[in-house]
């Protein structure tokens, strides 16, 4: 018997196979976000067409965000000012403002969102650090790039006490291991007890030599993901390519690689794709023609490139699932989303009240569109239900879904799933060698329909599973026309509080907060 999983009480999510062991008649199915609303325009003078990197997070009561100020006129072009990095700030993830925070002076005024502007401006990505033994003055971190002592790319360390007044933590770059322009991220482990790093680099693809396409000479190469680790944010390890089996071998800029917050075991990312098509009649009938062209003029690729974006997940933060499909599309839409730069996903995931009256709070994520056009940039909003990245997905003729053996701890089995009104879902638990336990067996299973971020489900005996805790199990899943995206173990009395409709607070006895 294969070796059981020990999830205790934590939420599981169906982002990749680790738990499954049997399928039958379903499949993994991914879910892309909904589109909605614009929530950023980059119109001052100091942001512009080339606004991009965003960061977005949850602080206390209030959302922040971060995001490079940039316009581009054209390939070859100087830009119409340097790189800066600006700010934003939301009460409730949805409606936004960019203050004027008198910090940097711009063009001989103070009056602006500006939090950083310095060398490392192009790729200034910020974080509040979770690490328990940080120093007041670095609760928030950042690491930027630009040129080292010696020319090369290189990272560097800032840290700043509230977000906004930032500082170097050493004249010295921490590593210079990687080409880091792009968006290079950082964050405390918490499940880990480290910090971790993700950047852009350049590989040649037989080999996973790194190499500078700086360079003249080398060999071709594709865009990928390293990531590497710290203990004290100064010190990093030797970076290490991420690994994607069973996915192609495709060109990544943006990785956007986050602990899920409702479960901080698993990783997720949100890598931005990359493929130059070349001209051919499909090329010269998506949108904006003339702007392709005048891309063109200055560099064939960046006329000819697109951008879309992808979803993957990680049990340790190196090795990935990554889904082929997009995770979110270009679209049926204007030229504002169908060149190199658009689609870029925001590295964060913030939860919002739902659009829908009486319905619970959803997730936010954030992506670009209109890079490099007149008027500026923009920042879109899109939505998904809660945990909902991934289902196990059982089609109207139905089918099931065996977990590896498995241990729990709790005396509740909670699921967040959607079935249609005529769909269904019931739950079996068999011992470790698959066979049904008594009082669990599939005919003692309720008839589970409708649709709930946290269902708690029933046999004829009642919720109750406390006396198989500790014990190998495994969960035998017989749905029709049916989604599950997570389940969890919890325990009857153990009351967390979440956000409920539209911001308010509801008791929830099983899951995590949202917030």
């Amino acid at each position: 018997m294969m070796k059981a999983a020990a999830i205790g009480s934590r939420l599981e999510l169906f982002t990749d196979e680790a738990l499954i062991d049997q399928m039958v008649g379903v499949e993994l199915r991914l879910h892309p976000p909904v589109a909605r609303e614009i929530t950023l325009t980059h119109d001052a003078p100091w942001e512009g067409n080339s606004c991009g990197y965003f960061t977005v997070f949850q602080d206390g009561d209030l959302c922040r965000m971060y995001y490079r100020g940039g316009e581009q006129v054209l390939k070859g072009d100087p830009a119409a000012h340097p790189s800066v990095t600006c700010y934003a700030e939301s009460q409730d993830g949805i409606h936004w403002h960019k203050p004027d925070l008198g910090l940097i002076e711009f063009v001989g005024s103070k009056r602006n969102n500006i939090v950083y502007a310095g060398p490392c401006g192009d790729c200034f990505i910020p974080f509040k650090d979770a690490n328990p033994d940080c120093r007041r003055e670095a609760a928030y971190k950042a690491v930027g790039a630009t040129r080292g002592p010696d020319g090369n790319p290189a990272l560097f360390a800032f840290q700043s006490a509230d977000g906004l007044r930032w500082s170097a933590m050493g004249e010295e770059p921490v590593t210079n291991k990687g080409w880091f322009d792009s968006q290079n991220l950082s964050f405390w482990d918490t499940q880990r007890g480290e910090y971790r790093a993700y950047w852009r680099a350049f590989r040649i693809p037989q080999t996973g030599e790194a190499v500078d396409p700086a360079e003249p000479g080398h060999p071709p190469y594709v865009r990928d993901i390293m990531t590497a680790t710290s203990a004290d944010f100064l010190h990093w390890s030797d970076p290490e390519w991420l690994q994607y089996p069973g996915a192609p071998d495709e060109e990544l800029y943006t990785n956007q690689v986050i602990p899920y917050f409702r479960a901080p075991h698993i990783f997720l990312g949100f890598p931005t794709r990359y493929l130059d098509r070349g001209w051919s009649d499909s090329m010269r009938a998506l949108p904006g023609l003339e702007h392709r062209e005048l891309r063109s003029a200055g560099s064939e690729r960046e006329g000819t490139a697109l951008t879309d974006g992808l979803f993957m997940s990680s049990r340790d933060g190196r090795t990935f699932k990554r889904w082929r499909e997009a995770f979110i599309r270009p679209g049926l839409r204007t030229a504002s989303n169908w060149v190199y730069g658009d689609n870029y996903q925001a590295w964060g995931i913030i939860t919002t009240p739902s659009a829908m009256e009486e319905a619970p709070d959803e997730l936010s994520l954030f992506a670009t569109e209109r890079y490099w056009q007149p008027g500026g940039s923009r920042l879109r909003r899109f939505t998904l239900r809660v945990d909902g990245f991934v289902s196990v997905q059982a089609p109207g003729s139905g089918g099931e879904m065996v977990t590896r053996p498995l241990t729990f701890a709790g005396d509740r089995l909670v699921l967040n799933f959607s079935t249609s009104a005529a769909g269904s879902a019931r739950v079996e638990i068999q011992d470790g060698e698959g066979r049904p336990i008594d009082g669990y067996a599939l005919e003692d299973s309720a008839d589970l329909f409708g649709d709930d971020l946290e269902r708690v489900v029933t046999w004829k005996g009642g919720p109750d599973v406390g006396e198989l805790a500790g014990q190998v199990v495994r969960l035998r899943f017989v749905m029709q026309d049916a989604d599950l995206y997570s389940m969890r173990f919890g325990m009857k009395d153990n009351n967390i509080v979440l956000l409920g409709p539209g911001g308010g607070r509801a008791e929830c006895p099983f899951l995590p907060s949202l917030r």
